[in-house]
């Protein structure tokens, strides 16, 4: 007996990692070297060694009750100090250590922010395609979630669809770039227009509209710079998460970042020191908060991922597939052999190959392919997505 609303929204979903749980099965019956199981984005990147080293470090040398302790809610006061240094120095902005509120990664942060934001019915537009639980965090706050599109051959949002999403009951817009399922950086041409639109609307409805900035793949881009969104739009809100820069998913770190000059700055941050609470998260993980103190700037090694982007999008769209060129994250999205993207990824696991439907992102007859694994993986699996073209081709 769950509620209604959850049943509702588990009948309409795909899980993926329902699909990452099958790879596993399928995995211990055939091997795993003979799966190809591109349908999580679980880092496959070592963390750098300073990660650690820091966390050793600390637990040799800290108090163990202060260490392990309740900090306060938003966080140690020490690193969120250390986190708006780092940022100000890096993206010359105007953060404080009020204005960095600690999470356990990204996914609370923004259930967090749409408990502080929301009421019922409201709204928060996304560019789809979108990171598919983005719908289940504004719902689950009664929110409702308008997509807007991008262009599919360009990746970039559409001003259109863009502009006609709005309404009087717009509260926050969505943004993810690098993007998770797609691999795009927005441009800063885009990223002006969607600022200008922003301010035209604010004015429009006469109440503020939040710009927030999901960026757990901001160190996951290859030989271009991704802009940050404080330079285009006052109203940004900065989400991050340490889960990919330092390939650490599992313990959960980020934070929200908002400079002072953000509407409503102080009632935002003491809705968010009540979210936490009222939502069960109490603080961001005392341990982990820590260790940014030494690892806030480290990365891993992103040409791993490079390589077996580039060994992948070269080999697939000489067979053939439609593939639009990833400039970040590790994720490439490929056009499906047939309309019905779920189908064709039962049809691929006929050749070992796990992807994820594009259907669950808001991308229809597209799939998702997360090249978060070895080059050689990526390697061997080519002669069976070439069996998957020749199958559809008779």
């Amino acid at each position: 007996m769950i509620s209604k609303r959850l049943r509702a929204s588990l009948d309409s979903s795909i899980c993926i990692r329902d699909i990452f749980e099958e790879g596993k099965k399928l995995a211990a019956v055939y091997g795993p070297e003979n799966i190809y199981n591109f349908s999580i984005g679980n880092p496959s990147v070592e963390p750098p060694a300073i990660v650690n080293e820091a966390m050793k470090e600390i637990l040799d040398t800290e108090p163990a009750l202060a260490l392990h302790g309740y900090p306060a809610n938003v966080g140690h006061p020490e690193v969120r100090q250390h986190i708006a240094d780092y940022l100000n120095e890096k993206y010359g902005c105007t953060y404080t250590c009020d204005g960095i509120v600690m999470t356990s990664g990204a996914a609370s942060a923004l259930a967090m922010l749409s408990n502080t934001i929301l009421d019922k019915e409201d709204e928060v537009i996304t560019f789809a395609p979108y990171f598919w639980e983005y719908k289940s965090y504004v719902e689950t706050f009664y929110g409702k979630l308008v997509p807007a599109l991008c262009n599919m051959e360009t990746l970039q949002p559409d001003p259109e669809t863009f502009r006609a999403a709005f309404s009087e009951r717009t509260r926050f817009v969505l943004i993810n770039t690098p993007n998770n399922p797609t691999g795009a950086v927005y441009t800063p041409e885009s990223l002006k227009m969607v600022a200008s639109i922003l301010e035209e609307k604010e004015k429009e409805y006469g109440h503020p509209i939040y710009l927030v900035s999901d960026e757990p793949y901001r160190k996951l881009a290859y030989g271009i710079e991704v802009p940050y969104l404080t330079d285009y739009y006052k109203n940004t809100i900065v989400v991050y998460s340490y889960s990919k820069a330092l390939s650490i998913p599992g313990e959960r770190i980020g934070y929200i970042a908002m400079e002072p000059e953000v509407e409503d700055f102080e009632d935002l941050i003491a809705g968010l020191t009540a979210s936490m609470r009222y939502l069960g998260y109490v603080n961001a993980p005392s341990l982990q908060q820590k260790m940014l103190m030494k690892c806030v700037d480290a990365s891993v090694d992103i040409s791993i991922y490079e390589e077996t982007r580039d060994i992948l999008y070269q080999g697939l769209t000489e067979m053939g597939y439609t593939c639009i060129h990833p400039d970040g994250a590790f994720y490439l999205f490929v056009k499906a052999l047939e309309e019905d993207d779920a189908h064709f990824c039962e049809m691929a696991k006929k050749e070992k190959i796990l992807m994820a439907p594009g259907t669950a992102f808001y991308g229809p007859g597209w799939v998702r392919i997360s090249y978060c694994v070895p080059a050689k993986v990526a390697k061997e699996s080519l002669p069976g997505f070439q069996k998957l073209m020749e199958m559809y081709q008779k």
